[in-house]
């Protein structure tokens, strides 16, 4: 009866438009699937219906996006040292039972609606709609695909391994045991390598004009994103941390696939870099969804729905002259990135920001910038932020409406230099390591930090460590970083580093000997922007006399051993997937249990 009434609702959803707009399609009553499945305009609106699924309260609005990813060496939340059950998603002391994901609507279950809504969608297309290349229905078809294997990829880097389900439910597939995540993966590598050659290049049809539609470009660059984490590490349910022993998911037949991915992508010429690190960000927060650019797939939301800058935007404190939503801050930079940053790489003032915006005194209409009181422990991620938002103010309390980047073209030129480094050696890897670098410095600076940097990488491991840490200074507030971490095997390596390196910043000593504990600073000509002295390295000076406030920024009181710590509470190796929340275990007639030792 749920299958039934889940069907009805589905297709009686897909049809909630007006008369007007389909005066020659069918009446309602004598829609069947044949009919809405071989025509384009119906089917892309089943189609839809995936997507729905991503910005549902529990689903990947609410729940997902906002803590997947949490925390990894560079990234946390901002509270990791508080009990809560938003705390224990990140500090990696969750338990099944977790109080903000142990509901029967949350993103366990909102990721399974999408599946089979896609599964529906590709049995439907399969069946009635003759989806070639070159057609609606093949591109529509390959939409599909790819919409599937987001949700499925996303759901095996949150769980492990989980249900694979590639048909739609029937009366004998109701409950289901988890797969081993390599079957999943297979089939996912399967379903991209068709949706490929069924989608077109950006721009070069009608759908593929926006990037809330899926590419070309977007699905070789996905997948050959998941060749890497198909052939990478990960903890398995037997408590081992290792490779596929499936020869199908070798490193060796996985990089060949992800090598031609990445360089038909970057042979095309479809997609490419910004011109400067924060375009990319301005673009996104402002809904620019040209496809062309930087951006290769974004998952999209209406303006009353997501919560990327109410999570992970800088803090404002008060509905102000930038934004109607006093949110942001709930995760930042852990506090030592910024300092690790060389002072001219232009990423670092974008991705790390030391001030929240002030709280409106009464009489006052307009915020202005200020230090954070917590000092250096806490910063926030400045690749969001409401002040960038001239094309629309937010309004709504709890969503901001910013669709979540979910893909971008600097990542294929990365994996490109990593493919290449493992396949060829250093060499071969350089021009992609460059062209990163190039954009992330002034040309004037090209000779030092970009060409010299890269050429003296001559080994496989010091190019391999090179690209490690361009992955941090590129994607930090991406929640792409764990992720990498785990298939690269350094998680916890990693985590134990950035103890060590807060530690030392705490009392600045060791790598953080050369920086200021005091931060001198004053308002420029605007009234709202600050200007401070004591952030870079060798700013040691007092400037008492040339700025109006001096705060201490930096002191093992701001940055204690308890807040150091908890970066992870738990061996995080012990606990790369979050657990199968109770809810689902006890409605699935025995068939789920935990794994990693929950």
């Amino acid at each position: 009866m749920k299958k039934l009434k889940y069907i009805l609702g589905f297709i009686a959803a897909l049809f909630l438009v007006s008369c007007e707009d389909y005066l020659d399609t069918p009446a309602k009553s004598s829609l069947e699937e044949s009919i809405i499945f071989s025509t384009p305009d119906l089917a892309m609106k089943a189609v839809m219906g995936i997507h729905q699924s991503f910005g549902e309260t529990n689903s990947y609005r609410g729940r997902f996006l906002p803590w997947y990813g949490l925390n990894s060496d560079v990234e946390w939340y901002n509270s990791s040292e508080k009990t809560t059950g938003q705390a224990q998603l990140a500090n990696y002391t969750l338990t099944p039972t977790n109080d903000q994901m142990n509901t029967a609507n949350n993103a366990w279950a909102k990721m399974y609606e999408g599946i089979e809504r896609a599964n529906m969608c590709i049995s439907g297309l399969r069946k009635y709609g003759k989806p070639e290349p070159g057609t609606e229905l093949g591109q529509i078809l390959g939409e599909a695909l790819t919409l599937r294997a987001i949700i499925y990829a996303d759901l095996v880097r949150a769980w492990g391994d989980v249900p694979a389900r590639f048909e739609p439910i029937t009366t004998s597939t109701v409950y289901v045991g988890k797969s081993d995540r390599d079957v999943i993966y297979k089939q996912l590598i399967a379903d991209l390598g068709e949706a490929e050659e069924l989608v077109a290049w950006p721009n070069a049809s009608a759908m593929t004009k926006t990037i809330e539609h899926v590419n070309k470009a977007f699905v070789k660059s996905f997948r050959a994103r998941l060749c890497l984490v198909a052939s990478g590490y990960s903890l398995r349910a037997d408590g081992q941390i290792r490779r596929s022993t499936d020869p199908e998911l070798s490193v060796e037949k996985m990089y060949a696939i992800a090598k031609k991915e990445v360089l038909d992508v970057y042979g095309s010429k479809t997609a490419k870099l910004e011109p400067t690190f924060g375009d990319i960000f301005k673009k996104n927060v402002n809904d620019d969804v040209t496809a062309g650019g930087e951006g290769l797939f974004e998952i999209p939301f209406a303006d009353g729905r997501g919560r990327m800058v109410f999570t992970f935007g800088v803090k404002h404190n008060s509905v102000d002259q930038y934004t109607g939503q006093n949110k942001g801050g709930d995760s930042g930079v852990v506090p030592f990135l910024f300092y690790d940053y060389d002072v001219k790489d232009t990423r670092r003032d974008i991705t790390c920001v030391p001030y929240e915006w002030s709280a409106l005194k009464s009489g006052e209409t307009k915020s202005k910038q200020v230090l954070n009181p917590s000092g250096v422990a806490k910063w926030y991620f400045g690749k969001f932020r409401y002040e960038w938002m001239t094309k629309r103010r937010v309004t709504s309390t709890n969503d901001d409406g910013v669709n979540k980047q979910y893909m971008r073209y600097a990542e294929v030129l990365l994996m490109a230099a990593e493919i290449m480094n493992e396949l060829e050696g250093p060499k071969a890897a350089a021009p992609y390591l460059k062209e990163i670098r190039q954009r992330a410095f002034k040309k004037a600076d090209w000779p030092t930090k970009v060409d010299a940097y890269v050429d003296a990488l001559t080994d496989k491991e010091s190019m391999f460590k090179a690209i490690v840490d361009e992955h941090a200074y590129e994607f930090t507030g991406e929640m792409l970083r764990k992720e990498a971490l785990i298939r690269w095997n350094l998680l916890k390596d990693k985590m134990d580093l950035a103890k060590t390196k807060m530690t030392e910043l705490a009392v600045l000593t060791g790598r953080y000997s050369d920086i200021n504990s005091k931060l001198y600073s004053r308002y420029a000509a605007d009234g709202e922007t600050l200007q401070i002295y004591g952030l870079n390295r060798g700013e040691t000076e007092d400037k008492t006399s040339e700025y109006t406030t001096v705060t201490t920024w930096i002191s093992a009181t701001k940055l204690p051993t308890s807040k150091i710590n908890s970066l992870y509470l738990t061996d995080p190796n012990t606990r790369q997937f979050w657990p199968i929340w109770q809810n689902f275990i006890d409605s699935s007639n025995g068939l789920l249990k935990n794994d990693y030792g929950y």
